[in-house]
């Protein structure tokens, strides 16, 4: 797979999480990001595994409503 279909599949994988947060359904988020964390193990790109783990984590903290 050659650098510019795995940036569209990245792309496409952050938008649908995207979505998923804008209609409130984190867990679905979460569970796109895990998919596109685990694309990126299998392709051996740890910079963009650590990237979905990162947002992993964004997506899953409580928010802070004061």
């Amino acid at each position: 797979m050659d650098t510019a279909e795995k940036g569209e599949r990245y792309a496409r994988i952050f938008r649908k999480a995207g979505t998923f947060i804008g209609k409130g359904n984190i867990a679905r988020a979460v569970e796109t990001l895990k998919e596109g964390q685990a694309l990126a193990e299998s392709l051996g790109d740890a910079a963009m595994a650590k990237r979905f783990a990162r947002e992993i984590e964004n997506v899953s903290k409580p928010a802070n409503f004061k």
